[in-house]
């Protein structure tokens, strides 16, 4: 009879961790003897015959993000994805016929395994999330991600929920970005997709004339490896390329208690979107993943119900916090908005905890004083003092605007790159700013200020304060 295995947390300690991590970090050994382990993109063409949308991109520098809106989409099985992954000339690769793989790049991205194996329910069981102590947690509330060498995924951050991400087959590298380097990142809701702001840029070849301020951001980056999981705190910014020739992955997407008060700004985003865009063609401003364009009503509905269910939240929190006890002395957290944190039955208040990095939790740290991104190889072998040094240098970065880019990570234009490798300044001559980039604002222009993060923040609030006002009054006594 086999051994057990032994994991190097509980499931209530996994939870406690996720529950503090302020930082990307890497669970190595948690995933151990998870069935969902053997799901290689060989495994599962076993078992998946079905149609899956494919998105396909050129693999060309051309110092621009590749947004979905401007990928291609094939609806192919995974047998056709293998054969075209492997060269075959004599097999049929479907649709991939029209794509050279030496030309592109294909991805299977976003797909609910709930839908994938809705025949299949047993597969569910595969993914264990409830070992990080999310009960009831599995492949059910997950999606997979197939893709060949380069597809990736364009730089972003999630407005709400944090993620778990389980590498099954091969390798993917992340570049990770602090929530404070949003300015630097030049955020964007165009494409739109609910929940997710882009970024103008692409991290890996940026335009340094036209995104100066990119020299601010703080780049933490890891290779993920087969059998481990990242975590990735809520609104960090991410990029994710494939590096091998297939990658398979599991992602969970968390959703918080306190997340109420970003839904009210993903609704009054979309309505304001909505109304700018709505007389021109969708496909040029919706991403793909998105079902279609509501209209203003149905838009406007939506944020009544944000704003209602938000408050109500918050008042039923404010009853709580007046009704405490008054021995209880815990400092009450609170959110970005300044909102007091809720006590759920996942993330709780606690007393002071320590994270327990070391050889089974690897901090993702800033790539600020380090040439090599991190590559947490499948060993127990760690250097823990080397981890401890790692979270004191990430913890500086937090506290400093600028970034060391180095040149093995980074390529950048002849007239921006500082050939030793030295904080890079942009030098643009009095030539240059005698005509500015962009001599018309366009739509997108205009949107991107109003829907700066930032402004969307303060308008939630100035929204949840006129509807409490509002509520307020209605129940004072006349």
């Amino acid at each position: 009879m086999a051994a057990p295995e032994v994991k190097s947390f509980s499931p209530e300690e996994a939870q406690q961790i996720i529950v503090h991590l302020q930082q990307p970090a890497v669970f190595t050994n948690m995933s151990d003897g998870w069935p969902a382990l053997r799901w290689t993109a060989e495994k599962l063409s076993d078992c998946l015959h079905k149609l899956i949308r494919f998105r396909l991109g050129r693999k060309e520098q051309t110092n621009a993000p590749l947004f979905e809106t401007q990928c291609s989409y094939e609806e192919a099985t995974l047998e056709h994805f293998l054969l075209w992954t492997q060269g075959e000339k004599q097999g049929d690769v479907g649709p991939f016929c029209e794509y050279p793989k030496s030309e592109y790049w294909a991805y299977a991205d976003y797909k609910y395994i709930a839908l994938l194996f809705q025949d299949q329910p047993a597969m569910f069981e595969d993914v264990k999330w409830s070992q990080f102590g999310f009960e009831g947690r599995n492949g059910r509330e997950s999606t997979l991600w197939i893709g060949s060498e380069g597809a990736n995924t364009p730089c972003h951050l999630d407005s709400y929920g944090c993620n778990l991400v389980l590498q099954v087959q091969g390798r993917k590298r992340w570049h990770l970005f602090p929530p404070e380097d949003t300015p630097h990142l030049y955020p964007t809701r165009i494409p739109f997709e609910e929940s997710s702001v882009f970024s103008q840029l692409d991290v890996l070849h940026p335009d340094l004339r036209r995104f100066p301020g990119f020299h601010g951001a703080r780049a933490h980056i890891v290779t993920l490896q087969p059998g481990q999981v990242l975590y990735v705190p809520r609104h960090w910014w991410h990029y994710v390329e494939s590096l091998d020739p297939i990658t398979v992955s599991v992602n969970s997407w968390i959703e918080m208690e306190d997340d109420d008060v970003a839904r009210v700004g993903e609704a009054v985003t979309k309505a304001v979107v909505c109304a700018f865009k709505r007389d021109e063609n969708p496909e040029d401003w919706l991403n793909p993943t998105e079902e279609g364009v509501a209209s203003h009503d149905e838009n406007m509905q939506c944020v009544n119900l944000a704003v209602r269910a938000c408050a109500q939240r918050q008042r039923g929190t404010c009853h709580r916090n007046l009704t405490r006890d008054p021995g209880d002395s815990r400092t009450l957290k609170r959110d970005s908005t300044g909102q007091v944190r809720r006590n759920s039955n996942l993330f709780t208040d606690s007393a002071p905890f320590s994270i327990p990095f070391g050889p089974h939790l690897i901090p993702v740290c800033c790539q600020q004083e380090t040439k090599k991104d991190l590559e947490v190889k499948p060993s127990t072998n760690c250097d823990v003092k080397s981890q401890e040094a790692c979270t004191a240098s990430s913890g500086a970065a937090q506290r400093t605007s600028a970034v060391r880019l180095q040149q093995d990570k980074y390529e950048f234009s002849d007239q921006c790159t500082a050939r030793d490798g030295a904080v890079l300044t942009s030098k643009i001559s009095v030539e240059d700013c005698e005509e500015p980039m962009h001599s018309t604002i366009s739509t997108n222009d205009l949107l991107d200020c109003l829907l700066h993060p930032d402004i969307i923040t303060r308008v939630t609030e100035l929204l949840l304060e006129r509807h409490t006002g509002r509520a307020s009054r209605a129940m004072a006594p006349s």
